[in-house]
């Protein structure tokens, strides 16, 4: 079905930028950048596809069908997106808080054209009918021209805060009060900051983001108007043969200014009970979900509690594993495990219905997942977090943020750390 084509690259980082911005032409692209980030689960350093050769979207209403459908019918690559409105479709819920953004509550397409970079070796596949055009388009990736300082590039973008700090607080309460009944012992709280009239260039804000982060689930992705600038350090769930992972993020430290405060922070993090007890009870909560599709006795934690640096950032990440049988559909993995644990709560149903009640917009695809499927079923997703959404033709731009709400949860310091995470989206949107 793919005609494939090896090739050496001499400087795979410089390579990596101009095949960016060569993409940048087609109307749908999906651009991974692991950027050398050392991780276990990992087979290329960077995946681009480009321009539909055949796609589906939709919305929520048996979003999951139509996906199995589509991704049983082509047994190819697909790239694409989750929305987290999906759970409307996997549970009995609803959505009816406002959206700016209006993106299809899914996506995917099958590309023409995939390149996949391991190292210095470039692994080019194309569908068989346009294979004439592999080395016209190697000259045309290599002359491409390139900005020639990201860091420079100077904007003045309003930020709104949809919820303000004294409304925030007052949420937190609530959550609270839901925590100390019984309702819930967990959830992840969101709010939104948006600008109704932003004109970027995606393409230079998304280099910006990802090299002040740096983060091992860097994504581009555009379909047509819509946009997605993605920093995201954190797996939402892989599969590789028979074996699913499931990487869940619940802990987060501020970097220190030297060695010595770093090693601080790191020590503070690994030994706060309350950044343990959260990161477990989403572990126990990410254990049941693959048991709906495991083989009997599979579930393992490879790792709790594991902390890991990143630019930004200390967070504090398990690594949940099961096996699957062979005839078990991609899909059905998927729909039994979403949305991802650490972006709702425990128990899981009755969080969902609380974060929608407490939070004031559609979170859209903030906290749903961005990935692709194999030919051969396997598939890899990141959790839209650290993520700026834009869609270009209403010039509506929005990023999200949030923490997770527990018994000891102080919610001046739950306020402080959504405003962590949300510093590196201020800051390339021009808000120091």
């Amino acid at each position: 079905m793919r005609t494939k084509v090896i090739q050496h690259i001499s400087d795979p980082e410089e390579f990596k930028r101009k095949l960016l911005y060569w993409a940048n032409q087609f109307r749908e692209i999906v651009f991974l950048d692991s950027n050398d980030y050392q991780q276990k689960y990992s087979h290329y350093d960077c995946i681009l596809a480009v321009e539909a050769f055949t796609s589906v979207q939709t919305d929520f209403y048996n979003a999951f069908d139509d996906l199995h459908q589509y991704q049983s019918q082509t047994k190819d690559w697909l790239f694409g997106y989750l929305s987290y409105d999906l759970k409307n479709d996997t549970e009995k819920l609803e959505s009816n808080n406002s959206d700016g953004l209006e993106f299809p509550d899914v996506f995917f397409f099958q590309p023409k054209k995939i390149f996949l970079l391991k190292g210095n070796e470039l692994e080019i596949q194309y569908l068989n009918y346009i294979d004439d055009e592999i080395e016209f388009d190697l000259e045309a990736i290599i002359s491409v021209q390139t900005k020639s300082d990201v860091k420079d590039t100077s904007l003045a973008i309003q930020i709104n805060q949809r919820i303000s700090r004294q409304k925030y607080l007052s949420k937190i309460d609530k959550m609270l009060d839901h925590i100390h009944r019984g309702d819930i012992y967990e959830a992840n709280f969101c709010m939104e900051f948006y600008t109704a009239k932003a004109s970027i260039d995606p393409l230079v804000i998304y280099e910006k983001l990802n090299l002040i982060s740096r983060p091992p689930f860097a994504t581009y992705l555009k379909n047509n108007k819509y946009y997605v600038l993605s920093a995201s350090p954190e797996r939402y769930i892989r599969k590789e043969g028979n074996k699913v992972i499931s990487q869940p993020i619940k802990g987060t430290a501020r970097r220190g200014q030297t060695e010595a405060e770093d090693k601080e922070s790191i020590a503070a993090l690994r030994s706060s009970e309350k950044e343990r007890s959260e990161n477990i009870m989403i572990v126990d909560l990410v254990r049941n979900d693959l048991s709906h599709t495991a083989t009997k006795g599979s579930v393992e934690v490879e790792e709790l509690c594991g902390i890991y640096t990143f630019k930004q950032v200390h967070q504090m990440i398990s690594t949940v594993v099961s096996q699957v049988e062979s005839t078990t559909s991609p899909v059905e993995i998927i729909r039994s495990t979403f949305p991802m644990g650490s972006m709702t709560g425990a128990p899981k149903i009755s969080a969902m219905k609380i974060i929608e009640d407490l939070e004031e917009t559609k979170r859209s695809l903030y906290s749903g997942a961005m990935g692709y499927f194999t030919p051969e079923g396997d598939f890899d997703f990141n959790v839209v977090i650290r993520s700026i959404l834009y869609n270009s033709e209403k010039q509506y731009l929005s990023f999200s943020v949030g923490s997770a709400i527990t018994s000891q949860s102080v919610p001046e310091q739950e306020y402080e750390e959504c405003l962590l995470k949300a510093k590196a989206m201020f800051e390339v949107l021009g808000n120091k």
